[in-house]
């Protein structure tokens, strides 16, 4: 593994109730911040890889195009993810594969963008964008529950551009990238492990959002099978504490990730010592 970096392409607010469910407001305000309407500032948080010659980018942020019609979310502090990359020195031409945990606008809207004459453009035109068979199959056909988080030109240039591609199981993308799958939050979330030098990083993506969601029973309502997502975290944590895995938040705006352990009550706790906090927005 050449290089991992972890980066956040900018904020809004949601609502603290629906971020934390049946979980009342005097047990997770404790935990993570909120205002006097409610909202807590989440991350969009993205991940690119360069490994075995082959630059990989891990969702891709809201994007632009909908920001206007979804200013309930208040966003500030928003970065186009082109711009960001290079100002890590990565073309956008250069990446070679996108990988999508889900299809919310929150995590995808980045793949396109309208040009100068309002044209939808591919943001990164020569990429394989990576999304599951079950999730691809959602989009089209969305739960009522869950349409208003899906918006058509966020992919369907992909997929007319041929660059779309399905997973439908488990699958390695390259040396020290694999790509499982999670339900609950929404059918086939792709969960990527990365494999560095030193340890494996697990993109969570909203099977555990927050620093605060490491607890099994904070579900959030967003969610569309609560029991699933209990199930499923579950799943992932006990295989990050048997491996000293480290888990990225990609909706934190405070705590960027942590390493977790289990009590001898069964509790999920993070390892204090491993927490990697990031600067909270302005």
């Amino acid at each position: 593994m050449e290089k991992v970096t972890i980066f956040d392409t900018g904020y809004f607010y949601a609502d603290g109730g629906a971020m934390f469910g049946a979980v009342p407001k005097t047990a997770w305000n404790r935990k993570y911040a909120s205002d006097d309407f409610n909202g807590c500032i989440l991350a969009m948080r993205s991940m690119w890889i360069e490994t075995d010659g082959r630059r990989i980018l891990i969702d891709t942020g809201a994007g632009s195009k909908h920001l206007k019609s979804l200013s309930y979310y208040r966003f500030f502090g928003m970065k186009d993810i082109r711009e960001e990359l290079r100002a890590q020195g990565i073309e956008p031409e250069s990446i070679t594969d996108v990988v999508l945990t889900h299809l919310h606008f929150d995590h995808c809207g980045g793949c396109t963008f309208r040009d100068d004459r309002g044209q939808l453009q591919l943001s990164f035109p020569n990429a394989t964008h990576w999304v599951s068979e079950r999730q691809w199959m959602n989009f089209r056909h969305p739960h009522p529950l869950e349409r208003d988080s899906f918006f058509l030109e966020d992919m369907e240039p992909i997929e007319k551009a041929g660059k779309l591609k399905l997973v439908g199981q488990a699958q390695t993308l390259s040396p020290g990238v694999s790509l499982r799958l999670a339900d609950g939050h929404t059918p086939g979330q792709i969960v990527p492990y990365v494999e560095t030098d030193t340890e494996t990083i697990v993109f969570a993506g909203d099977v555990i959002p927050l620093f605060a969601s490491l607890s099994p029973e904070w579900i959030s309502a967003y969610d569309l099978s609560p029991t699933v997502s209990f199930d499923e975290k579950i799943k992932l944590l006990d295989e990050a504490v048997l491996h000293h895995q480290r888990i990225v938040y990609c909706h934190d705006a405070y705590t960027l990730s942590s390493r977790a352990k289990r009590t001898a009550s069964g509790l999920f706790l993070p390892e204090r010592e491993s927490i990697v906090h990031t600067a909270p927005p302005l």
